[in-house]
């Protein structure tokens, strides 16, 4: 089994800079500001030979009793719980605070090993300054710098000492495309109920559910298997229209948000039954459209509606998401967690419709049926000729078909063949792309 190190710490020291520097990425959202970073946030590293596991946390304040502070403290106390390691980072240039020793208090209790990280100490591994964090009772600091990566190979040795590295997997052993885990993106307005939707396929509060939009701010990456099949599910900072997305963490959450969605395999659109679609869902559909994701709408809060706000609401999805006919919609309740079973059928139904394989004799034949009951229409002197077709790309699925005149085919006349494949494939929550390539006409002067 691989370690797993939690990062923890008081709000805005360095806790996030510290995970990308150590992950190698820029996964976790990184500002000059206090309570960025809520949910707990998973990332793989390697030191060496030695693979382990890196857990980056809110701001920790033991003492909060309420609001979402209390939320971010449960994820860290769960984020510890779980760790093998823990790195109590503290900030060097503000200096110690009642709130390190709280945080200390409590990591001692949980008799973990613990290594005290004294950030932001560039061209200080030698200032009196360290000297006051032995109050902490946690041992010596190690003086490192994140932004600069100064220290943090010498603090991830002394964390890993005494863990042995797994040997390295035969050649050949390595999972294929079929063993990959499923990227499911939940995605939508704020305050929907994404979060809560994850913590109840969990069945732990894995993510911070408040009632209070825009809690979530980063995209957050968590692990689940289902029935044998692995998934990787992305719960992803709300959309808001564009007037009003104000502070720029928000504007980094909207970018970690669609590019959620562009690296998701099927994406989950949460709707609200009670308050309908807007125009930030249509909004959001039409960006999971130009990606080319596979959809499935799931109406959250349906148990919260009468008759006639369901009957609106159909009528309304039917209107305003009518280019997304092809997906599947389902009515859910998160917290009484209702309907979740069938969301999966259609998740799986989704992802396996635009991964699916096409024969070209299949396609060609299809193509050339198409053609037979209503061929396409003459432009100029040439009527276009479809001649074979074959499979150009998966997720979503690429036809392209080959002939002489194609140029000319109207859009009315791919969605007709889109229709058409679609029917014998039984392709369903996913978008067809159709490409018409032309060879040259040698009578053409």
């Amino acid at each position: 089994m691989k370690p797993v190190i939690a990062i923890v710490g008081r709000p805005n020291v360095g806790k996030s800079t510290l995970f990308n520097r150590i992950t190698k990425s820029r996964d976790a959202i990184v500002a000059d500001y206090a309570g960025l970073t809520r949910d707990r946030h998973y990332g793989d590293a390697r030191l060496g030979s030695q693979e382990f596991i890196v857990i980056d946390t809110g701001g920790f304040e033991p003492e909060k009793p309420s609001g979402v502070v209390a939320e971010m403290a449960k994820q860290t106390r769960q984020a510890v719980a779980e760790a093998d390691i823990v790195i109590f980072v503290v900030d060097t240039r503000g200096g110690l605070s009642a709130q390190d020793h709280d945080i200390a208090t409590y990591l001692r209790s949980q008799r973990k090993k613990v290594l005290l990280a004294a950030n932001k100490a560039e061209g200080m591994q030698d200032s009196p300054l360290l000297g006051e964090f032995h109050e902490l009772g946690i041992g010596d600091p190690h003086p490192v710098s994140a932004s600069h990566g100064q220290g943090v190979r010498s603090l991830l040795e002394a964390a890993l000492e005494g863990f042995a590295a797994e040997p390295e997997p035969e050649y050949g052993s390595g999972p294929g495309d079929d063993e990959r885990p499923i990227r499911l993106a939940v995605a939508g307005r704020p305050n929907v109920g994404k979060s809560t939707l994850i913590n109840a396929w969990l069945g732990e509060e894995r993510l911070v559910a408040f009632d209070q939009p825009g809690t979530t701010r980063d995209a957050i990456h968590v692990p689940f298997e289902r029935d044998g099949r692995r998934f990787e599910l992305i719960d992803t900072a709300g959309l808001r229209r564009r007037g009003k997305v104000f502070e720029a963490i928000e504007k980094f959450s909207v970018v970690k948000t669609l590019q959620a969605i562009a690296d998701a395999n099927v994406v989950l659109l949460l709707l609200d039954a009670t308050q309908g679609v807007s125009d930030q869902d249509a909004h959001i559909a039409g960006y999971i459209l130009e990606s080319g994701r596979a959809v499935v709408l799931a109406v959250n809060k349906w148990d919260a509606t009468d008759d006639y706000q369901r009957q609106t609401l159909q009528r309304s999805i039917e209107s305003r998401l009518a280019f997304l006919k092809y997906a599947p919609v389902m009515h859910i309740s998160a917290i009484r967690r209702q309907g979740l079973g069938a969301v999966w059928k259609a998740i799986i139904q989704a992802h396996a419709s635009a991964t699916i394989k096409m024969s070209t004799p299949v396609l060609t034949r299809l193509v050339h049926e198409a053609a037979e009951h209503q061929a396409p229409r003459r432009e100029g002197r040439f009527r276009p000729k479809m001649r074979y077709a074959h499979q150009g790309g998966m997720n979503p699925p690429l036809v392209v078909i080959h002939g002489t005149s194609l140029d000319h085919v109207t859009d009315s006349y791919k969605r007709y063949l889109e229709g058409r494949l679609r029917e014998h494939f039984k392709l369903v929550g996913t978008p067809v792309r159709i490409e018409m390539r032309s060879a040259d006409n040698p009578f053409d002067t």
